[in-house]
């Protein structure tokens, strides 16, 4: 008996799970035929006109529906039902396209009518470039700009309301406060980027800095310091014997025969020193703080290691306990960590004041290495590869220090009276003039 009622329990219970699967399989047979609200998406279009969609109610209504984004914000609107064929009613897909850029409109006419200034976009602005990995120093640099030159000026002026009339007078105001035309021109690219992006995420809608008329760029005028071999020599004899001391002779040195700027030469590592073909190879920088790409594509180069600096780098080897191919070469002799650039600076400025030269600055030994090359005759193509410059016109600026063998005797010969004899010059295609 008691077996017997063993068994039909067995039975009940099995009985009551085949109901279960039963009532689940009838319940989501159910749902796959209700009707779906799910978006029937249209074919994808271009970027800024939004997205066309289809939605289908519970009642199985279809109506219109638009998708577009304004700046990280993604906006859903409903445009109206859709027609059914044979009937008047609802939009036709040609007037939900026409529906929609309509509410695209309106939805950027009122993001565009929040009170945004000049400073408020630009330091979204400048997030935005921190965001995607921009040097520190550039980040930096624009900072700077916005607080001290653009946020000032533009105040509480709305985006919408800065015109070509006001930009001009911005830069007729740096130019009364003695700022040079090159520096109004970076104020004036960054004030261009800030509503580039302004009008991309909807906060202006127009860019009055493309009709604004710019001052002109200047040509290359920078007065060049130098150091001839004499001044290099005091210089280097006048760092001090102290713990930095020999870093500091290395350093200086490499930069007056390298012209490695400051920041490529405090990234140097002595992997980069390419012992025996003889050559520097620049490969990232410290500016700020950070280790980055140098200041340029042309800035990742090669340079020529002359002997003495080649010996002094050998010496500082021997002596460094840091010198594992990924050590710094000109790190701090102690902790092995990069140099502090200000104190460096000041460093300098005491040595060249010890040897008798007054308003020396460090990128005058960059200078040093850029008039002695090109008065050895090299041409300039190649001491701009040399020494980095993006721009030929910067490499220009050494173009006064190139020797012509000739040019005397062409400007005697010009003014020579006729009863002296004219004197022999080479043939015509000797003289070579190298053109940019």
């Amino acid at each position: 008996m008691r077996a017997a009622g063993e068994k039909r329990s067995d039975r009940a219970l099995e009985r009551e799970r085949i109901a279960r699967s039963l009532r689940a399989a009838r319940e989501r047979l159910a749902r796959t035929e209700a009707p779906t609200r799910d978006t029937v998406a249209m074919a994808k279009r271009s970027y800024g006109t939004g997205q066309l969609m289809v939605k289908r109610d519970a009642q199985g209504r279809e109506s219109w529906y638009g998708r577009w984004r304004v700046g990280r914000r993604r906006v859903n609107r409903k445009l109206g039902l859709k027609r059914v064929t044979g009937s008047r009613e609802g939009l036709t897909r040609s007037q939900a396209e026409r529906q929609l850029q309509r509410v695209i409109d309106v939805e950027l006419r009122a993001v565009a009518d929040v009170r945004m200034t000049v400073g408020e976009a630009g330091e979204l602005l400048i997030d935005h470039l921190e965001s995607l990995g921009r040097k520190r120093s550039t980040v930096g640099e624009y900072r700077s700009y916005l607080r001290v030159h653009l946020a000032p000026f533009f105040a509480a002026t709305e985006l919408d309301k800065v015109t070509p009339a006001r930009i001009e007078a911005f830069i007729a105001a740096e130019r009364r406060a003695g700022l040079s035309t090159k520096s109004i021109l970076n104020y004036l690219g960054l004030l261009h980027s800030i509503f580039e992006f302004a009008q991309r995420r909807g906060f202006a809608a127009s860019n009055p800095c493309k009709h604004v008329d710019k001052p002109e760029r200047p040509g290359v005028t920078e007065d060049v310091r130098f150091l001839d071999t004499t001044e290099l020599d005091a210089l280097v004899a006048a760092v001090p014997d102290d713990g930095r001391g020999p870093t500091e002779r290395a350093i200086y040195l490499a930069a007056a025969m390298t012209g490695l700027r400051q920041g490529e030469l405090l990234g140097l590592r002595w992997r980069d020193i390419d012992w025996a073909a003889g050559r520097l190879r620049v490969r990232q920088s410290f500016v700020r703080g950070e280790f980055g790409t140098p200041k340029s594509r042309r800035s990742t180069r090669s340079v020529p290691l002359a002997d003495e600096v080649a010996g002094e780098l050998e010496r500082h080897f021997q002596r460094s306990v840091f010198v594992d191919d990924a050590d710094l070469v000109f790190c701090h002799p102690e902790t092995g960590a990069p140099m502090d650039r200000s104190r460096l600076l000041k460093r300098f400025k005491a040595a060249g004041h010890r040897a008798g030269l007054e308003q020396v600055r460090f990128h005058d030994l960059r200078h040093t290495f850029g008039t002695r090359m090109a008065a050895a005759g090299v041409p300039l193509r190649t001491l701009q590869e040399w020494m980095g410059h993006r721009d030929f016109k910067t490499t220009l600026i050494y173009a006064d220090y190139q020797p012509n063998a000739h040019e005397r005797e062409l400007v005697r010969r010009a003014f020579a009276r006729e009863s002296e004899p004219h004197p022999a010059l080479p043939p015509a295609e000797s003289v070579v003039e190298e053109t940019p």
